[in-house]
């Protein structure tokens, strides 16, 4: 279940969203209904909930108390105000408007599910460690190329590793002193997940970056930090994914920069003076 201190101000959508890998059948049939019908279920009873989505009244309840709700009525409440926004906010109707509006809210969803706490952990995690090995495949390898540019600007010695193969070589020689930053989004990335497990069996620190609260890759990890960004499977590898995942780079990063600014400073101005030569 969410932390009822996570659970304030989060949207239901985002909190469903995030549960989804742990779902049963049951609330499998729960979400569904929810998600086709969004506008009639805020004109829903209980009864009419559970009729309609072919389960038990009971199953319906826990259905929400797992999330962290109160129960149907404390759901509803704080789903109509997000129902409300979304149909406010629904104006643009060209493609390019939907892809701009479904950026913005990722970043704004990401936000609002940011545990500051747990952001400082992972920044002093990777501040105290010199050896830090970024994990990712496919679109989300993409990701932690681009952290690994950020951390070097910042005079971080730190690898990203793409390639599964490499990644379970790497795994294989880290101990304590290594922290591991693992990006999925899904958090069942196969690959990643059986890299993350060899370097957790090494006693390595593992930060896992994801949009799921409970995956077989937060099983693993010490500290996690959510994005929030919707993604079907037929839509894999979306940028709006991606700049989810990209927002959370940068608040790391950025929280690195001001720990060691006079540090971060310096070797930026190196790079900058030494990239120069490389311009006409």
């Amino acid at each position: 279940m969410m932390d009822k201190s996570q659970l304030n101000g989060v949207k239901p959508s985002i909190v469903m969203e995030q549960h989804k890998h742990i779902f049963t059948k049951s609330d499998k049939k729960i979400y569904d209904y929810i998600q086709s019908n969004s506008d009639q279920v805020l004109y829903h009873s209980l009864t009419e909930l559970s009729e309609e989505s072919g389960v038990a009244e009971a199953t319906v309840l826990r259905f929400f108390r797992k999330l962290g709700f109160k129960g149907f009525q404390d759901f509803k409440f704080l789903f109509a105000q997000e129902v409300t926004v979304q149909d406010d906010d629904a104006h643009d109707e060209t493609y390019a408007g939907k892809i701009k509006h479904n950026m913005v809210q990722a970043i704004e969803n990401s936000h609002e599910i940011i545990d500051d706490d747990e952001l400082q952990k992972c920044v002093d995690a990777i501040d105290a460690s010199e050896d830090v090995v970024l994990f990712g495949v496919g679109s989300s390898g993409i990701a932690v190329l681009d952290m690994e540019n950020r951390l070097m600007r910042i005079g971080k010695h730190v690898t990203a590793v793409t390639d599964p193969h490499f990644q379970f070589m790497r795994a294989s020689s880290m101990d304590e002193n290594t922290v591991v930053i693992a990006v999925s989004l899904t958090g069942s990335t196969k690959d990643i997940v059986d890299s993350v497990e060899i370097a957790k069996q090494q006693d390595a620190t593992i930060i896992a970056l994801t949009n799921y609260i409970k995956s077989p890759l937060t099983q693993f990890a010490d500290h996690v930090l959510l994005s929030s960004a919707k993604e079907s499977p037929l839509d894999s590898g979306s940028l709006v994914a991606k700049v989810s995942q990209l927002f959370l780079i940068d608040l790391i990063c950025t929280g690195l920069t001001i720990k060691n600014y006079k540090t971060a400073e310096k070797i930026k101005m190196g790079i900058s003076k030494n990239t120069a030569r490389k311009l006409y």
